[in-house]
C-alpha cells in the first residue's frame, strides 16, 4: 500500500514496516500527523513488504534480502519515479532500509531506524545460529519470548499457528472487534494476520537471522560512502530487541544519533508517540546536510 500526497514535490519519504506487520503500522499512526506543509513538499509512501499485508505472497519465494529490496524497487521506486528520498523503517524494515541506502547512495537524504535488529556476530560464531539465540532463546515464558521461540525454532508448530490464524483472518479480526466492543483499532491485528507461514519463516531466517554479514557491509558503506544523517530510536522497555542493538549500529556509524525513549517497547515506541515522532521526523527531513 502506498500513500501519495501533493503534486509537484521536492522529495519523497519511504516508510518500511517491521516483521509480521503491514503498511498500516505507519498509515494508521505517524502519517496522519505529518503536517500539511510537509505533505505539500513530499510524497509519503508506506509499503507492504513482500508476503505481508496486501502484497503478493508467492509460495515459491525464499523471501531473501534481494527479493524484498527488488519488490520495493518495482512497486514504489520505479513505479512512482521516486527521486531524492528519506527512509523511515521499523525493526526488520531497518535492514531493508540500509540495503536500499547502499543501492541508492546519491538519492538518500536521511535514514531513520526504529528498533533495528542488529546483533554483531563475534568471531568464531556461526552467524545465523548466534542471531537465532539472541533473538529467540528457547523459553516458554514470558509470552513474547515463547512466541519468538516458536517462530524461530519450531517450524511445524509455527506453520499450524499461521494456518489457524492467517487463513481465517477475517473471522479473528471480527472476533477481536466484538471482544473489545469496537473500541480498539485493529490495524496491528490486520498486519499480524495477513501473512503466510512461508513468508514469515523465510523472512525471519533469511533476513533477520541470516543477513548478519550483509548488515555489517551495509553499515560500513553508510559510514564511509554516504553523508546523510542517521537517526535511531529505541524504547528502553523493548524486550524483543534490546537497546544494545541500536548502540551496536552506532558503533559502526559513529555519526548516528541514538535516542532512547523511556517507558516504550518495541511497538509503543511508535504507536503511543505518533504525534511526537511525526514532528521529530519533519525536523530530520528539514535538516540540510
Amino acid at each position: 500500500m502506498s500513500i501519495k500526497d501533493g503534486g509537484a514535490t521536492e522529495e519523497d519519504v519511504l516508510f518500511i514496516h517491521g516483521f509480521i506487520s503491514s503498511s498500516g503500522f505507519w498509515t494508521e499512526t505517524v502519517l496522519p500527523h505529518v503536517s500539511r506543509e510537509a505533505r505539500a513538499r513530499r510524497r509519503l509512501f508506506a509499503v507492504d513488504l513482500l508476503g505481508f499485508g496486501r502484497s503478493p505472497k508467492p509460495a515459491d519465494s525464499l523471501y531473501t534480502l534481494r527479493e524484498h529490496v527488488e519488490m520495493i524497487e518495482r512497486s514504489v521506486i520505479e513505479r512512482y519515479k521516486v527521486g531524492p528520498f528519506h527512509i523511515v523503517a521499523h525493526s526488520l524494515g531497518s535492514i531493508l532500509a540500509l540495503a536500499l541506502a547502499v543501492k541508492y547512495p546519491a538519492a538518500v537524504k536521511s535514514i531513520t531506524l526504529v528498533a533495528p535488529p542488529y546483533f554483531p556476530v563475534p568471531k568464531g560464531e556461526m552467524g545465523t545460529q548466534y542471531v537465532l539465540r539472541a533473538v529467540a532463546p528457547r523459553r516458554v515464558w514470558p509470552a513474547i519470548a515463547f512466541g519468538a521461540s516458536v517462530a524461530c525454532w519450531y517450524e511445524h508448530l509455527g506453520r499450524t499457528v499461521s494456518i489457524v490464524l492467517c487463513k481465517h483472518h477475517r473471522l479473528w479480526e471480527l472476533a477481536f472487534r466484538v471482544f473489545t466492543l469496537y473500541r480498539v483499532r485493529t490495524y496491528l491485528m490486520d498486519g499480524f494476520f495477513c501473512h503466510t507461514h512461508i513468508a514469515s519463516w523465510h523472512t525471519l531466517h533469511n533476513i533477520i537471522c541470516g543477513s548478519a554479514g550483509k548488515i555489517d557491509k551495509c553499515l560500513e558503506t553508510v559510514r564511509d560512502q554516504l553523508t546523510c544523517g542517521v537517526t535511531i530510536y529505541h524504547g528502553d522497555d523493548d524486550e524483543l530487541l534490546p537497546v544494545g542493538c541500536s548502540y551496536a549500529v552506532q558503533s559502526k556509524i559513529p555519526r548516528a544519533n541514538v535516542k532512547v525513549i523511556d517507558g516504550k517497547d518495541h511497538v509503543t515506541i511508535v504507536v503511543q508517540r505518533q504525534r511526537e515522532l511525526a514532528r521529530e521526523l519533519e525536523e530530520i527531513w528539514d535538516t540540510k546536510r
